[in-house]
């Protein structure tokens, strides 16, 4: 991720920004486009995402590049998410065309193919962490070229399960009931 130099930014200024972007420290902080693997990955869990509700599972699914807003900031300076893939069970924005003001119960990270090396985990850590300090339960990180989904928890955020093909991965507690094997994900 690369960081545009400006004024000090609000949600107003990222809900003006060209492109996929977060909004950390006052600065829109642009996210680069997903290539078709990691984009239909994401895709493939928002899809079982709104399975689950069709079947009863309460909240609704959110597909990629819809932003997660919250005042005031996080102590590392974050105001707001943008994850691959997420599922949110708050209160639907009276404005329908603004972000959601909160923080989703899941949240999906899918690693592009620039998403990887030491600079990249510790990127994807940090995010991590914000999304435990705003509350989320379950964070997924999926990794297109091992076919892994890596499984952490608000309450036992250091301590992650792996799953891999032929295994069946959950968002315990989170999302109740909901399974996705991974071979459905990269099959």
């Amino acid at each position: 991720m690369s960081t545009q130099t400006q004024g000090r930014a609000t949600i107003d200024d990222l809900m003006r920004a060209e492109g996929k972007a977060e909004l950390v420290n006052g600065r829109i902080v642009p996210i680069m486009p997903s290539g078709f693997w990691p984009g239909k990955v994401a895709r493939r869990i928002t899809r079982s995402l709104e399975d689950y509700v069709t079947a009863g599972g309460q909240g609704e699914p959110i597909a990629d590049n819809v932003g997660y807003a919250f005042d005031p900031p996080l102590p590392s300076g974050r105001q707001s998410f943008s994850p691959d893939a997420s599922f949110y069970t708050g209160p639907i924005p009276n404005n329908r065309m603004k972000f959601i003001e909160g923080f989703p119960v899941f949240a999906v990270e899918v690693r592009s193919q620039n998403d990887y090396g030491p600079a990249n985990d510790r990127e994807y850590e940090d995010k991590r962490r914000d999304f435990f300090f705003a509350g989320t339960q379950v964070v997924w990180e999926v990794d297109p070229k091992a076919e892994t989904v890596t499984v952490y928890t608000l309450s036992d955020p250091t301590t992650p399960v792996v799953f891999r093909r032929g295994d069946t991965a959950d968002a315990e507690p989170a999302l109740p009931g909901w399974r996705l094997k991974v071979d459905d994900i990269f099959g």
